[in-house]
C-alpha cells in the first residue's frame, strides 16, 4: 500500500478493517434513564479536571439504550456525568462510561476521548418500573430504578439540557507510554428531537469495584429521576484546552 493510499484511508484502526465508519452518527429512539444525586464535594473535585469548574456536588448517573445508531448498531451504555462549567458555559463532563459494543468503544475513545470501557449494562421496563443495571463481568455494580412515566417533564428544558456543551478528557499515549495527546474536548448533540420525557420517583445503588469505581462518588441524596426518548446526532468535537502546552 502506497503512502498516499494510507493517508487517504487512515481515519481509524485497523487500517484495512476499521472498528467504526466515518461520521456523522445519528441515533434514533435513543432512551435515557438519568438519576441525579448529591455526592461528596471533595471526592467530586478530585476527579473533575481543571479548568472545568463545579458549582454543586451533583452527579447524574445514566443508563442509555441506543437501538438504532449509525455505524454502531444496537447497544446499551451506563455511566456518570457531572454538571460543570467552562468559561461561563454550563455543560457536562463525562466521568465514566461502560458499554457492550466494540465499535462505539473504539470510536468514542479515538475520536472524542469518551472514557468508555467494556461491561454489561441493561435498560428495560419491569411492569411499572424502569430498570437500569450495570455488571462488570459477573459483578453487579449499579442498579437504578424509576417509576414508569409518572409525570410529564418540561420538554423545552430537556431539549436545552441535551443541547448544552459536553466535555471530555482525551488521552492518547505515545509509543513510549508518555502522553502524546492530553486535551479537553468540547462537543455537542445536534438535530435533537425529543419524543417524550418524564420525571418520577427514583433510586440508585452503587457497589465498589476496583476497575469500575462508580461507587467512589457515593450517593448521599437522590435529587431527581428523568426518562427521555429522543433522536439526535452526535457531533464531532473541538479541542478547547491542551494540557501539554
Amino acid at each position: 500500500m502506497r503512502e498516499a493510499e494510507i493517508r487517504e484511508h487512515a481515519f481509524a484502526m485497523p487500517l484495512t478493517s476499521p472498528a467504526y465508519p466515518p461520521g456523522p452518527y445519528r441515533f434514533v429512539d435513543r432512551e435515557y434513564l438519568i438519576i441525579a444525586y448529591r455526592t461528596d464535594p471533595q471526592k467530586l473535585r478530585a476527579v473533575v479536571p481543571e479548568p472545568l469548574e463545579i458549582e454543586s456536588p451533583i452527579v447524574k448517573y445514566e443508563f442509555i439504550r441506543m437501538p438504532d445508531s449509525t455505524g454502531f448498531g444496537d447497544y446499551t451504555e451506563s455511566g456518570q456525568v457531572i454538571p460543570v462549567s467552562f468559561k461561563g458555559r454550563k455543560g457536562s463532563y463525562s466521568h465514566s462510561m461502560f458499554l457492550n459494543d466494540e465499535g462505539p468503544i473504539a470510536g468514542g475513545r479515538e475520536l472524542w476521548g469518551f472514557p468508555k470501557k467494556l461491561a454489561e449494562p441493561s435498560f428495560r421496563v419491569e411492569t411499572d418500573t424502569l430498570v437500569g443495571t450495570l455488571d462488570y463481568g459477573r459483578i453487579r455494580i449499579a442498579t437504578g430504578t424509576m417509576g414508569y412515566k409518572f409525570r410529564p417533564a418540561d420538554i423545552a428544558a430537556v431539549r436545552a439540557s441535551l443541547e448544552a456543551p459536553n466535555y471530555l478528557l482525551k488521552i492518547i499515549p505515545h509509543v513510549d507510554g508518555s502522553p502524546r495527546v492530553c486535551e479537553l474536548v468540547e462537543y455537542y448533540l445536534t438535530d435533537v428531537a425529543v419524543k417524550g420525557a418524564w420525571v418520577g420517583p427514583g433510586a440508585l445503588e452503587l457497589h465498589a469495584h476496583a476497575l469500575a469505581p462508580v461507587a467512589e462518588l457515593p450517593v448521599l441524596e437522590i435529587l431527581s429521576a428523568t426518562h427521555i426518548q429522543a433522536d439526535l446526532t452526535l457531533g464531532l468535537g473541538e479541542v478547547v484546552h491542551d494540557y501539554l502546552r
